[in-house]
């Protein structure tokens, strides 16, 4: 079963590198475009703006998940670094671990809800009428990985980027 997971994690960790290499690439290419065009050519192109933002919020999500999956989220270090014992520590980074489940779990109900009202009144991009959903995906599929992430964190107790703690390679 550990296989599994790890194989899984794996995969995803591929998968997420590949979405941030080409969002990157957008957003840096668009957005390059867009202030050439404009300031150098004179023209603005309808809808590139768009596909910019769009990118640039899978870019956001799918960083957040790395982060997650690599436990570098945000955290506040003060504290193991004054726990001496080991049994604290733990106690610690299990408590980490429920916070970061519990934010998990809200920001899944919102991702929820704002694909609930997505799909109820579906939303065009002006520009190019692309639908809304393709941002609001990215949310989703960022909360529910990053709750995946800290369930893991709690089940296992990996410190969230512990300095007392060798780092993983």
């Amino acid at each position: 079963m550990t296989q599994f997971f790890n194989t899984l994690d794996r995969i995803v960790a591929r998968l997420c590198d590949l979405v941030l290499l080409v969002a990157s690439a957008l957003v840096v290419g668009l957005v390059f475009f867009m202030v050439i065009a404009r300031y150098v050519l004179e023209m603005s192109i309808v809808g590139i703006d768009e596909i910019a933002l769009m990118s640039a919020i899978w870019l956001y999500m799918v960083g957040a998940m790395v982060a997650s999956r690599r436990a570098e989220h945000l955290v506040v270090d003060f504290l193991p670094q004054r726990l001496s014992s080991p049994l604290l520590l733990k106690l610690h980074q299990r408590a980490v671990a429920l916070l970061m489940i519990g934010a998990s779990a809200f920001f899944i109900h919102l991702a929820w809800d704002m694909m609930e009202f997505g799909i109820k009144r579906p939303q065009e991009t002006p520009g190019l009428g692309l639908p809304e959903l393709i941002s609001l995906s990215a949310v989703a599929l960022a909360s529910v990985v990053c709750f995946a992430y800290a369930v893991r964190d709690l089940v296992t107790g990996r410190a969230c980027h512990n300095p007392k703690e060798p780092e993983d390679v």
